[in-house]
């Protein structure tokens, strides 16, 4: 299907075009091995003379189609679906680093990815220099090194929601001359499409808005093609690789270097694939999406609106408000909503705080985000707990935030329980 669609129909009918007699919906190929009649054929696979599926674990139909609809959707050439969102976020960037290497992130992230770039990959020798998304761009490049290979951010911070100053962070990877990977997990490609903001590699947890229902764990690496892989940094992009007899990404796939190399040597070697079953329920999810999205950020702004009215609420910060510091920017990174997210502090101790979770009936404490149902949580004892002080602030995580994950129910129903709730307080 062509990019000229719009994301609707894309969302709809992308990926997946099937012939005469086949099956109207992608089906699950809930296969690990193919059958071949010629050995040629088998060895031109594995020496990537050729295209097709050879072993699930490094592709697969239904996730080449679910692959196929993603990257469509959020503008790219090509995608590696992975077996969660944390694997998309590993694989996006130890497809370019090793050890002895260097990258810059912005500390308004998600504690899971923190805890990953502060230990894992410090672990695996990959420095990581935290900077304010606030930070100058001048300050920004006094974090880079000679070994920088990277800039990393989310186009909506988990859970500061701050939006991501794109045209500051992409001028700046331009700049040190290297990628500006952003994980778009809770804009969704519906709000945003960062590769029209200067991102060159795009990542996602589909657990959330693409699946949508919180049933399947996954993640998606989507390349723009839009960045040189042949300048000088990148020497496993323009030197022999060996377990390939010699082929050189950059003259074999132009473009597609950094996807191709993605596939066949990351997730081929570290095997955090996506099952064909999780695979055909976030495609089937990705239908809906430009509808929920569209249903969670109506919810959430008219959630925020009652909120900020509120007495007992001390303060509400969702982007889209007016109100908000990040309303400019989100006019002009998002289109036209805010997602599902948004967060707020009572006037109360850690206690009330606990006394409202506990009376909420139709909000559910769960730790997800982006799910039909509308859900709760309060993230300096959950999701960024293993951060120190200086990380929580710089993550924008106060002990009185509390993060609620706007569903796609009845607004007046989940204002009405936020408001019994408060009576507990």
């Amino acid at each position: 299907m062509s990019n000229n669609f719009k994301k609707g129909t894309i969302c709809v009918q992308g990926g997946y075009s099937p012939k005469a007699g086949e099956p109207r919906v992608l089906p699950i190929y809930q296969s690990v091995t193919y059958k071949f009649d010629d050995p040629s054929n088998l060895e031109d696979l594995f020496s990537l003379q050729a295209v097709g599926h050879l072993y699930s674990r490094i592709s697969n139909p239904t996730v080449a189609g679910f692959e196929e609809r993603f990257a469509q959707l959020q503008g790219g050439i090509g995608a590696v679906a992975t077996s969660s969102g944390q694997a998309a976020i590993l694989y996006s960037i130890i497809n370019i680093c090793k050890s002895g290497d260097h990258i810059i992130a912005s500390s308004s992230l998600y504690g899971g990815t923190v805890n990953l770039f502060k230990v894992h990959l410090k672990n695996l020798g990959i420095e990581v220099s935290f900077v304010s998304p606030e930070a100058s761009k001048e300050e920004i490049l006094s974090a880079a090194k000679e070994n920088t290979k990277a800039i990393y951010g989310e186009t909506i911070g988990n859970p500061e929601l701050n939006i991501l100053d794109f045209e500051k962070f992409a001028e700046t990877a331009k700049i040190l001359k290297v990628p500006f990977i952003v994980d778009n997990t809770v804009a969704s490609p519906y709000l945003c499409n960062p590769f029209e903001h200067g991102a060159n590699i795009v990542i996602h947890s589909t657990t959330k808005y693409a699946d949508g229902h919180a049933q399947s764990i996954g993640g998606i690496v989507v390349d723009g093609g839009n960045f040189d892989w042949s300048n000088g940094k990148f020497e496993d992009f323009t030197t022999p690789d060996p377990s390939y007899h010699g082929l050189v990404y950059t003259e074999a796939f132009k473009e597609a270097a950094y996807i191709t190399k993605l596939r066949v040597t990351i997730a081929r070697d570290f095997g955090a694939c996506l099952s064909p079953f999780n695979a055909y329920i976030t495609n089937l999810g990705l239908e809906t999406l430009h509808l929920r999205i569209e249903r969670h950020s109506q919810n959430a702004l008219s959630l925020a609106k009652w909120l900020e009215k509120h007495p007992k609420v001390k303060w509400v910060n969702y982007p889209y408000l007016e109100t908000s510091k990040e309303y400019e920017k989100a006019k002009k990174y998002l289109n036209g909503g805010g997602s599902g997210l948004l967060t707020f502090g009572l006037d109360t101790d850690i206690e009330g705080t606990k006394r409202f979770q506990r009376a909420l009936k139709l909000i559910s404490l769960a730790v997800t985000l982006g799910d039909t149902r509308s859900c709760i949580l309060h993230p300096a004892t959950t999701t960024h707990s293993q951060l120190s002080e200086k990380e929580l602030e710089g993550a924008g995580v106060t002990t009185d935030l509390l993060r609620i994950s706007i569903g796609i129910e009845d607004i007046e129903d989940i204002i009405k329980d936020v408001e019994q709730a408060l009576e507990a307080v």
